[in-house]
């Protein structure tokens, strides 16, 4: 399935399209809100690995319905070294089917699913992860690209 297109806002107000990621490999991970525990843990854990996804040749993009200011503040705060884009009118989440029925504490609303797309250098997603574990996901993703990319 080719990866649907996007024109989004970063944490510095800098807009970012698909294209821009043309001839590489590329995560987008979408998350509910910033500055809360399991997205934080999510972050952080995508944050101390970069590296290693850099050597791989892979970027990684964080989505949210945040606004660029939040995004400027979570970024800051935690020293995040990679692309977080807001989508506040949640026409890219709701694209990628990151959007949808979530149940807590005995309630159901509409919100941000915790989701993460793994695309190739051809802009087709190769692997889809739904409803993702925020203290392992990291790791899941590595050993994925390791098999993909051998």
């Amino acid at each position: 399935m080719k990866a649907p297109d996007f024109n989004l806002p970063d944490q510095e107000g800098k807009m970012h399209q698909l294209s821009d990621y043309s001839g590489k490999w590329l995560i987008i991970y979408f998350y509910p809100e910033d500055d809360t525990s399991g997205c934080t843990t999510e972050a952080c854990n995508f944050r101390d690995a970069r590296q290693e996804y850099v050597e791989k040749g892979v970027e990684i993009v964080g989505i949210s319905k945040d606004s660029v200011a939040s995004h400027t503040k979570f970024a800051k705060k935690y020293s995040l070294n990679f692309t977080i884009l807001s989508d506040e009118s949640m026409e890219t989440i709701k694209k990628y089917g990151a959007w949808g029925k979530k149940h807590a504490y005995g309630k159901e609303y509409q919100g941000v699913h915790r989701n993460t797309y793994l695309i190739n250098p051809e802009r087709e997603i190769v692997k889809e992860y739904k409803g993702v574990k925020p203290e392992v996901h990291n790791e899941e993703v590595l050993k994925d690209l390791e098999n993909l990319l051998h």
